[in-house]
């Protein structure tokens, strides 16, 4: 039972370091919109949204009419790259500028056929960059700023407004803003805030936002990119074959010395995507699991291990030396009451521990603190997602379109 005792310590060693840790990621600080907007600028830059979709068509009729109606001051205009969807995302997307009176700003670009080494999504911005003019020796006028959105990406009408100021008093090369996603179906109240919170834990955004820092990520949800940044990191063609192209591309960016940001949103950016049972989320989270973890067996078994001491043993060793030590007529067993109560001690420390890191993030979710208890259970799922990930990499099942 000695064996007990150390998992049960380590575990709560674990709730100990991520309570203290210094970057404090798990209160979901910083929010973008709790920024103090510095002044505008006197001449508003020119920025280009590019918009890579397939079979995007249901969700570009909430979306799309937010980014042609922004308020933004200065020259921007939208692109939307349909790669060779099989709904009617094409034409959906032009009638809605026609809606909103602004095809002078919308462009549709009809995608090419992927070619070899490279993956659908950056395939689609690579198209969309050649269009505004990033091509090599190229002498037309480039936009300012690119923004990187996604097709189920709503933007409040002062979005973009923000993002430039921000960007253009502090000179970041990069801003980018987490969407915030959906959180109304009992699904996504179980595994979306552990989503973000799992994500804020291996990028914390204080250190993301630290030029001392190494850590370096991005919401590809959101991204305002400078134009010479990309230049600089050799364009879209450096992150050709990346499914996880937000993070890498932040680590271009801040890896050449540029300056960095990302943050929260709360009401300025949301995702409109629709994760209304586990079995949705699943899909979404093993297509990359097992890439965020360089395909590496080793890494999953200590990924696997640190999930199960983490997030398993402290309601385990709670719960079951609560039931030791509180029943022992009951439950026929050999532990003794004070095994029982160390147990139960360090369980129910570690859980306790846990659960408080993680309710700033229920509570940004606007969900009952109650689910702050449910942490380990959406832990366990996660931990079988990242498996069926690897297992489906084994069989070589194809990833889905990025």
């Amino acid at each position: 039972m000695a064996i007990c005792l150390v998992l049960g310590a380590l575990a709560l060693f674990i709730w100990v370091g991520i309570a203290l840790h210094p970057a404090h990621p798990w209160n979901f600080r910083p929010v973008g919109e709790d920024n103090v907007l510095p002044l505008e600028p006197y001449q508003w830059p020119s920025v280009q949204v590019l918009i890579p979709a397939r079979n995007e068509a249901s969700l570009l009729r909430e979306t799309l009419p937010s980014l042609l109606n922004q308020d933004y001051p200065g020259p921007f205009s939208v692109s939307v790259i349909d790669d060779r969807s099989h709904d009617q995302t094409a034409t959906v997307a032009a009638v809605i500028a026609e809606q909103a009176k602004a095809t002078d700003r919308l462009r549709v670009i009809s995608g090419a056929v992927l070619p070899a080494g490279w993956v659908g999504k950056m395939w689609a911005l690579q198209q969309g960059a050649v269009a505004c003019g990033f091509v090599p020796d190229s002498n037309e006028d480039l936009p300012d700023y690119l923004l990187l959105t996604d097709a189920d990406i709503w933007h409040a009408p002062e979005s973009l407004r923000h993002l430039v100021t921000d960007s253009e008093a502090e000179q970041i090369a990069l801003n980018s803003r987490m969407a915030r996603l959906r959180c109304v179906s009992f699904a996504e109240r179980l595994l979306i805030p552990p989503f973000v919170f799992f994500f804020i834990l291996l990028y914390p955004l204080r250190w993301v936002n630290d030029s001392r820092k190494a850590t370096a990520a991005s919401a590809g949800g959101c991204v305002l990119l400078s134009s010479q940044a990309l230049i600089r990191i050799g364009g879209f063609r450096a992150l050709r074959d990346q499914i996880i192209d937000d993070v890498t591309l932040g680590q271009l960016v801040k890896g050449v010395g540029l300056p960095i940001r990302l943050c929260l949103s709360r009401t300025d950016v949301k995702s409109l995507r629709v994760y209304d049972t586990v079995g949705s989320v699943w899909r979404m989270v093993r297509r990359t699991a097992f890439t965020e973890l360089n395909y590496s067996w080793l890494r999953l078994i200590g990924t696997v291990t640190g999930l199960a001491v983490a997030f398993g043993i402290p309601p385990l060793f709670f719960l079951c030396g609560l039931v030791f030590f509180g029943l022992p007529s009951v439950v026929d067993t050999e532990v003794s009451a004070r095994l029982a109560f160390l147990l139960m001690l360090e369980g129910g420390i570690a859980w306790g521990l846990m659960t408080t890191v993680y309710l700033p993030g229920v509570r940004f979710f606007d969900l009952r603190s109650v689910w702050g208890f449910s942490l380990p259970l959406a832990a366990m799922l996660y931990e079988a997602m990242t498996l069926d990930s690897a297992f489906r990499h084994l069989r070589k099942k194809r990833v889905d379109w990025r």
